[in-house]
């Protein structure tokens, strides 16, 4: 699968459809690459650099240094949690960084997802609270 969707804060858009112009407060995007990866960006991004990755980061996918800038997990799981606070989310953000930092790859490898990215997202977005672009909902992995 490859698929670029924006969130902005409400629904889903195709990437190729969204009027850059447009800069809601909150915003999330999400861009998959072959079923192997998929980014993330993300704002307001709080205490992160708001650019995270699931399944492999491309630094590993590819095993160029060039291809990402480094990842840092923590960091990012922390920028998403209080993303998560910004758009409504209500509870303990420490408790949110580390459920998502569970599904957030890293340039080690060493969080690599399933077979199939998009099960990561669906997953990663329901953690969020966000709802599944709508190329997700019932597609072939069962997202």
């Amino acid at each position: 699968m490859f698929g670029r969707y924006v969130y902005d804060g409400s629904r889903w858009h195709a990437r190729e459809e969204w009027d850059d112009s447009v800069q809601p407060d909150v915003w999330l995007t999400l861009d998959v690459f072959d079923s192997d990866l998929a980014s993330v960006r993300y704002f307001p991004n709080g205490p992160g650099a708001g650019v995270a990755y699931l399944g492999h980061t491309p630094r590993a996918y590819f095993g160029e240094d060039e291809a990402s800038e480094p990842t840092d997990v923590r960091r990012e799981a922390a920028g998403l949690a209080a993303w998560w606070a910004a758009t409504g989310g209500a509870g303990d953000t420490a408790g949110k960084a580390d459920e998502i930092a569970g599904l957030l790859a890293a340039d080690d490898g060493s969080h690599e997802g399933e077979t199939f990215v998009e099960d990561q997202a669906a997953r990663f977005l329901a953690a969020l609270g966000v709802p599944l672009p709508a190329d997700f909902q019932g597609g072939p992995t069962g997202a």
